[in-house]
């Protein structure tokens, strides 16, 4: 049996109980090493086999399990965040269903959540905007042409990106040139959860000189919309006059 396990963002106590529980009862672990905060690895029983992924091609992790399931193995791939999500796993998913292997998902605290609690803010406010677009910046991978940046701009909504931290010039310009005022919050939070976390909050016109000014070149989401303002509606959830299935709106 094959388990797939979101490791969380960062911190080795924000993997779930389940999480918890798979790798320390798995005979192998597959780990993506470059990305994975290691202290998860201290979950794992001191007999696993363990493999950093980030040295390995699909073929080599496939092999792995197969030996893995071939012996009676338990293994366990460790995937950052929620695999669900620039997770590479679907590929995987195929080659094991090739092969009969069994294999379940067990998901994570993906990182985008966890750079809203670092900043302890919330992406869907009231009267800002009720939409999260999680995308990345196209590089040396491209993106359909449909989810260029500058489309996806013209929303107006609240935007997280990945993998972008390398190309923020392009995608500060692609960002305003979709309609984004200059003027927009924006946030760099580097490694949210991890012991060596940074965050820096500035307007979109200086992401990339932040960027910049603080060295920060990779392993960090980009954050940017109203909701990283000072100006929302109140709720109407716990508002006394407005009326839910539980309560009446106060007269």
């Amino acid at each position: 049996m094959v388990h797939f396990v979101g490791a969380g963002c960062g911190a080795a106590d924000l993997i779930t109980l389940r999480g918890a529980r798979l790798l320390g009862e798995a005979d192998v672990v597959i780990y993506a090493g470059s990305l994975v905060n290691p202290e998860l690895l201290k979950y794992c029983k001191p007999e696993c086999a363990i493999h950093d992924s980030a040295r390995l091609t699909l073929e080599q992790v496939i092999e792995i399990i197969r030996e893995a399931e071939a012996q009676g193995k338990t293994t366990v791939r460790l995937h950052t965040g929620d695999s669900s999500i620039y997770g590479a796993v679907r590929e995987q998913f195929d080659e094991l269903e090739k092969l009969n292997i069994a294999y379940d998902v067990c998901p994570g605290v993906s990182a985008f959540c966890g750079a809203a609690a670092s900043l302890k803010a919330e992406y869907t406010l009231p009267d800002v905007t009720q939409t999260v677009i999680i995308t990345r910046m196209e590089g040396r991978t491209p993106v359909p042409e449909r989810e260029k940046i500058r489309s996806l701009a013209a929303h107006g909504s609240t935007m997280v990106l990945f993998l972008s931290t390398g190309l923020l010039e392009g995608l500060q310009a692609e960002l305003m040139a979709g309609g984004y005022p200059p003027e927009t919050p924006a946030a760099i939070v580097y490694k949210a959860s991890w012991p060596e976390e940074k965050q820096f909050r500035c307007h979109l016109c200086e992401l990339a000189e932040t960027a910049r000014a603080n060295n920060i070149t990779k392993t960090a989401l980009i954050l940017v919309g109203g909701f990283l303002g000072d100006h929302y509606e109140r709720s109407k959830l716990y508002d006394p006059g407005f009326t839910t299935e539980f309560r009446e709106a106060e007269k």
